[in-house]
């Protein structure tokens, strides 16, 4: 996956979320898995540092577009915050 280098500077600045990815390979991780762990794992900063970079609706378009297993990544309480949240404001 090809980031701007604003997306890699943020995925740097919060590498320690992405524990389990080799450092060589954190830049490159898929915007899927980097909202994923944003908004689990990350703190009101870091959530709207990310919907600041890639825009609101983008960020919605990735949390919705996890089916099946993927939608079961996100804590049940995370899914049905921004369930509402992006259905409210993207």
């Amino acid at each position: 996956m090809n980031h701007s280098p604003e997306i890699k500077a943020f995925i740097r600045q919060h590498s320690a979320l992405f524990w389990y990815t080799p450092e060589d390979k954190k830049e490159e991780i898929s915007e899927e898995l980097l909202v994923e762990m944003i908004l689990n794992y990350g703190d009101l900063e870091a959530i709207q540092k990310l919907i600041e970079i890639m825009g609101i609706r983008k960020v919605s378009s990735v949390f919705f577009s996890a089916e099946g297993r993927k939608k079961f990544n996100y804590f049940p309480e995370i899914y049905h915050f921004f369930t509402l949240f992006f259905t409210r404001y993207a």
